[in-house]
């Protein structure tokens, strides 16, 4: 059940207060990006502070731009962990699924907390402490910091705004209210380096991220007289510009960029399957549903979805044929 900012900033007061004394490891969603490492490194911190045995644990290693967040933290791989009766508090995870399997396997599937944001969320775990209206996961975590006067020292604050500038986009979005603003000025006394997070988060990439941005630019094509734009990334692609998969990361906002595009579509093709992305503009037309239809989820805005087992070139046309139907639906409600 989603609850409000309120609410939850009280749920969550009470959880800490409830983990003293205890050991937990906090857990990030695949690949992790802003919203995770920052609501990962927030909590961490927040939880060494108030007595609580705490580290970072997830299936994918920080993305290399976000590390200096992680600094003084403990972050280990799901590979590296070596199982000592921690409990598990799951972050910016739409659903357990997005954990991986092999976090999910070192802990029995049993997640006794999860602190989220997503539309999507089923609240998979004992304790559910979600606002589906946050603009991110590092927006509620702020917000019950702030209101709770839970720890909060220049690390904190530079992991909060981490979190909530990437999933804003920049304080583009519609979910960047006049209050999100209070927010993040409250995290700049208290630290936030704005300049400094830019510069990290945004302007290091490398020549390969340009010449994946090239081949990805190149594979675009439109559907839906022009309503719904998809591009690709093969690990062809991967391999001839000496990239990774963390280096598709923001990819998919060139298409949604496009006048008249309402839906945007990044289609991932790796070893195991496709992997998609989802961006819109309206409201209305559901992207969390729409990824649902594709074993995925998250929010109304921005979602994605895994498919095991599938190819561009088998699956491909299924795949738009189903964004398209899904387009057709709800842009005429």
């Amino acid at each position: 059940m989603a609850l409000s900012m309120q609410t939850a900033s009280e749920a969550l007061n009470d959880l800490v207060v409830s983990l003293k004394g205890r050991k937990v490891a906090v857990l990030g969603h695949m690949r992790p990006d802003g919203d995770c490492i920052g609501s990962q490194v927030a909590l961490c911190h927040i939880l060494l502070a108030s007595g609580v045995d705490a580290i970072c644990l997830n299936r994918d290693r920080i993305p290399p731009n976000l590390a200096p967040y992680g600094k003084g933290i403990t972050f280990l791989t799901a590979a590296e962990y070596q199982f000592d009766q921690r409990e598990a508090i799951a972050v910016d995870c739409a659903d357990a699924s997005r954990l991986g399997t092999e976090l999910l396997s070192l802990f029995s599937g049993q997640i006794l907390a999860n602190i989220d944001h997503h539309a999507s969320n089923p609240d998979y775990a004992k304790i559910n402490i979600v606002v589906k209206e946050a603009a991110a996961t590092c927006h509620l975590l702020a917000y019950a910091m702030l209101k709770q006067g839970l720890p909060c020292s220049p690390a904190i604050a530079k992991a909060l705004h981490l979190g909530i500038i990437t999933d804003t986009g920049r304080f583009c979005y519609a979910s960047t209210t006049a209050a999100v603003f209070e927010i993040v000025a409250e995290l700049v006394k208290r630290g936030a380096q704005p300049a400094e997070a830019n510069y990290l988060i945004f302007e290091q990439e490398s020549r390969g991220k340009l010449e994946l941005t090239k081949r990805f630019l190149n594979s675009i094509q439109f559907h839906e007289n022009g309503k719904i734009c998809s591009g690709e990334i093969t690990l062809d692609d991967y391999a001839a510009t000496g990239t990774c998969k963390e280096d598709k990361e923001g990819l998919v906002e060139f298409p949604r960029s496009v006048a008249g595009v309402e839906i945007a579509v990044l289609l991932e093709e790796g070893k195991d399957g496709i992997r998609g992305s989802l961006r819109g503009r309206d409201p209305k037309l559901r992207l969390d549903l729409l990824a649902g239809k594709l074993n995925g989820g998250g929010h109304v805005l921005a979602a994605g979805f895994n498919l095991l087992g599938c190819t561009l070139i088998r699956d491909r046309a299924r795949i738009l044929a189903i964004i398209a139907e899904h387009y057709r639906t709800h842009s005429a409600l």
